[in-house]
């Protein structure tokens, strides 16, 4: 009797235990599912409560922390300090990474296409329809570009990455900017849709000559070429860690309301020109305790999760601005 009251005992305290942990559940942004998903994962066989993350796009994480309906949302589309007061929210960075253009050409390898930002521009305008259009022939004399269609592949979702990548076409392009804009949704001019960063990358691995946009990390997971690009200072720059901490580098967060910050087109002869921030959004409202297990949680991914954000080629928050980031919204 007294081993059956024990066991009994032991079954309730594990029971107790397994109640009072903490389940925080967050959605939106693709682009940084790579770590959210390495993070929420290690984070819960190791830490005091249990985090999940559900990449559904930067606007419908958005949409779910406005209806209450998760406890943090993740977006590479900032909000203005307006925009943020408007719906009761609170948002701040969580780490830096690029968007690459990525190609399926035959013998075409990482980094071996050059394109320059008028060329980029005309691309996704549907200007230029073939890959051997003599302005990507002249940049591009060592390679045999066939004379193929060009296939445009794009987001059919809103997406964060889209923001990030129409902002910077924006700024390369006044027709761009007049006719089409920056945003999560747009009216594309031309392309083929595909669902979220992995859609994208799907579609341009299975149609010869297409082209396309995506988080650094999946165009490396999908083993696809990604082209070099001209920046802003002129010079042809390939896609690393290195050329997205370059584009960072001269970031003024100390006169960021809200912590809106967009990081395209920054000078810098070894700048990346389309490097992102993306952001995490919290509800001012949020119950207390909720809110101190999602601030010891986010504690945990700028200090210990660090690693693993270098790892997936992301870079993390610089120490300043994550002692900005606790002494205004970690308090």
């Amino acid at each position: 009797m007294l081993k059956k009251l024990t066991a009994l005992g032991l079954t309730l305290a594990a029971s107790a235990t397994l109640t009072a942990q903490t389940v925080i559940n967050g959605a939106g942004a693709s682009f940084p599912a790579p770590v959210y998903q390495s993070w929420t994962y290690t984070y819960s066989q190791t830490g005091p409560n249990k985090v999940n993350y559900q990449s559904v796009g930067s606007g419908a994480g958005l949409n779910q922390i406005k209806a209450k309906t998760v406890d943090f949302a993740g977006s590479d589309n900032p909000l203005p300090v307006e925009e943020q007061e408007k719906a009761g929210l609170e948002q701040f960075p969580m780490l830096l990474g690029g968007v690459v253009v990525i190609v399926n050409l035959p013998d075409v390898k990482t980094n071996e296409l050059k394109l320059e930002r008028a060329v980029l521009a005309d691309i996704f305008l549907g200007k230029i329809t073939h890959w051997n259009d003599p302005k990507i022939v002249q940049l591009n004399p060592g390679l045999a570009l066939p004379d193929a269609q060009i296939s445009v592949v794009r987001r059919a979702d809103g997406s964060g990455t889209s923001f990030i990548f129409t902002n910077y076409l924006s700024k390369i392009s006044k027709e761009w900017e007049t006719a089409v804009g920056a945003g999560s949704s747009v009216n594309w001019p031309v392309g083929i849709g595909g669902q979220k960063n992995p859609g994208v990358c799907n579609n341009v691995a299975k149609i010869r000559g297409s082209i396309g946009y995506t988080e650094y990390t999946y165009a490396v997971e999908a083993k696809l070429a990604s082209a070099a690009l001209e920046n802003q200072s002129g010079k042809f720059v390939t896609a690393d860690v290195e050329s997205f901490r370059a584009s960072a580098a001269n970031a003024d967060w100390n006169n960021a309301p809200g912590f809106y910050m967009v990081l395209t087109d920054q000078p810098g002869d070894t700048s990346w020109p389309i490097t992102g921030v993306t952001y995490i959004l919290i509800r001012k409202d949020a119950d207390p305790a909720m809110r101190k297990a999602m601030i010891d949680y986010f504690n945990w991914c700028f200090t210990t999760g660090a690693t693993a954000a270098q790892k997936l080629n992301y870079v993390p928050m610089p120490e300043n601005v994550i002692q900005m980031v606790a002494a205004k919204i970690f308090k």
